[in-house]
């Protein structure tokens, strides 16, 4: 039997032994059995309790000799505690470990970080397509693919007002029945076209315009309606825009006309869709055209030409106007867009779209619906998101659609004539229409206004949306015309994208002094009214704050 230490020495040792337990390997113990002898009649006093001391320490240094035996079964763990606690493995294999695992969660929490980073980005993006801070949504492009993706998935909230909704047409366009007779000239019966410009005789302007040189006097007149009147409306003799005389000739015959316009190569002919056959015999479809795009067609379609020297492209007789009137090729799209009476003056009735949209409802029932049934001469879509020319003109500010400093003395003009914001006290539905969709009868009164809306867009900034409702407010209830709602316009055509888009050094001039410094900033041949002394106090003129009405446009 062992030499077996004092049992109190041997409990202290063994907890010293647990808590030093895989630090250091520990020699094992060798184990001692205590016999409990337990008297029949312990003596009172102190021997008592010493004999009740000694068997608590016996029943201890049991338990204690238990738990030595079950640790010296395991001599595994205290050689895996050894191994690492000494040498260079024990030092290099932890750290490996950790090293791992902290590049592990840098990978991860920098993922996260960037997918975070990303969804900010787009839920800002949308933010300010939809917010009503002018700032940020300038920034704002919802023609971006980003803008497309996220409004497809659903995230762009939708604006109340439905963007499409159902036409109510004819069913069948073979049985619509065409008026036999013409809408009678009532207030203007006879309308004719000043043809020669009076050229300044300051020699600012050496050879004539296309639009020409309106007084302010002739101006003012224009709008006093009389049975016979003569005014300015485009075609000045040397002024360009020229058709050949192959076109000419095929013009003589379109009573019904579909009209386009492209100009610089922004866009391509799209063949209409649902064409009847009637209105394929009935309709004349004539695309616009200067020689920059008809190279651009040629070059990226398919122009075919006929035997009498006419070019086609699908359906679309294309009418090339040779040498531009204007610097600006949006300007230059105003001619046949707003002049379709002088292109084509044999044309009872004329639908113009804009070039970069595919008609898709028959011509035949577009007639039929906005000028037939209601007995009206003059259609025109509403404007989606404005009613004031002035919050149109804060718009194209904010959109840099022309130079800042001539809008607002385009809109000071317009308000110092009398010219109010719109309101409900207004008779008309809106102020701003969606001009891409133009449905007209060809009246005296209709000519009378398409010319007197060319000369505002002539004289002053080619955004014709703010020339409209000042035309129309000048010349009063004599000019009757029907504004059909916008989800209706958008149901009669599908939108192309550009070609390219169109910039022009004007659009990015923020100051007046920008112009007068550098007149190779401005226009050469177009907006001259706001650079000819107006006679009136326009320094005066304080023009109504805008309120912005929709978050968007």
């Amino acid at each position: 039997m062992p030499n077996c230490p004092n049992p109190t020495l041997l409990f202290w040792a063994s907890s010293i032994n647990s808590e030093l337990k895989g630090k250091k390997h520990q020699r094992s113990v060798p184990s001692c059995h205590y016999q409990r002898t337990i008297p029949s009649s312990p003596a009172p006093g102190v021997d008592g309790v010493t004999n009740m001391e000694g068997d608590l320490q016996s029943s201890r240094s049991l338990r204690l000799s238990r738990r030595g035996d079950r640790s010296n079964q395991n001599p595994a763990k205290d050689f895996d505690v050894g191994l690492f606690s000494s040498g260079r493995v024990s030092q290099d294999y932890p750290m490996k470990i950790v090293w791992k695992r902290g590049f592990v969660r840098l990978v991860l929490v920098v993922g996260i970080l960037w997918m975070l980073l990303i969804l900010l980005a787009l839920l800002f993006h949308i933010w300010s397509c939809q917010t009503s801070v002018s700032f940020l949504s300038a920034m704002c492009n919802k023609d971006s693919k980003v803008y497309t993706m996220l409004d497809t998935m659903g995230f762009v909230s939708k604006d109340p007002k439905p963007h499409r909704c159902p036409i109510p047409l004819s069913n069948d366009p073979d049985k619509i029945a065409i008026p036999t007779g013409r809408t009678p000239n009532e207030i203007v019966k006879n309308l004719s076209y000043v043809m020669g410009d009076d050229v300044p005789s300051n020699g600012a302007q050496s050879s004539p315009l296309f639009g020409g040189h309106p007084s302010w006097k002739q101006r003012e007149e224009s709008f006093k309606l009389k049975s016979n009147m003569k005014v300015h409306c485009g075609f000045i003799q040397g002024g360009g825009a020229e058709m050949d005389v192959a076109d000419i000739k095929y013009v003589k015959k379109c009573k019904f006309v579909v009209a386009s316009g492209i100009f610089d190569g922004y866009d391509l002919p799209h063949e209409p869709s649902n064409i009847s056959f009637s209105s394929k015999k009935l309709f004349c479809f004539l695309m616009v055209v200067d020689e920059v795009s008809l190279k651009f067609m040629r070059e990226n379609g398919t122009v075919k030409e006929d035997s009498a020297g006419g070019k086609w492209v699908g359906i679309w007789r294309l009418i090339l106007l040779k040498h531009p009137p204007y610097d600006e090729p949006r300007r230059n799209g105003k001619v046949p867009k707003i002049l379709t009476h002088r292109l084509f003056p044999e044309a009872q009735y004329s639908i113009w779209i804009d070039g970069k949209m595919e008609l898709i409802v028959d011509p035949l029932l577009i007639l039929e619906r906005y000028l037939w049934r209601g007995k009206h001469t003059f259609a025109i879509a509403q404007h989606k998101h404005h009613r004031s020319i002035y919050e149109e003109a804060d718009a194209n500010k904010r959109r840099k659609r022309y130079a800042r400093p001539l809008i607002d003395l385009h809109m000071k003009i317009y308000y110092y004539e009398g010219m109010k914001p719109w309101s409900l006290n207004k008779k008309t539905i809106s102020d701003v229409p969606e001009g891409a969709i133009i449905i007209r009868e060809h009246t005296a009164m209709n000519n009378l206004f398409s010319c007197l809306w060319f000369n505002e867009v002539h004289l002053f900034t080619p955004r014709d949306q703010l020339s409209f409702g000042y035309v129309a407010y000048r010349l009063g209830d004599s000019f009757k015309f029907f504004m059909f709602p916008n989800c209706e316009y958008n149901s009669l055509f599908v939108l192309h994208p550009h070609t390219r888009e169109h910039s022009s050094p004007i659009e990015w001039v923020k100051e007046i002094n920008q112009l007068t410094k550098n007149s190779n900033l401005r226009e050469s041949r177009g907006g001259l009214g706001l650079f000819t002394p107006y006679p009136g106090d326009l320094d005066s003129v304080v023009l109504p704050n805008v309120t912005r009405t929709s978050k968007a446009g």
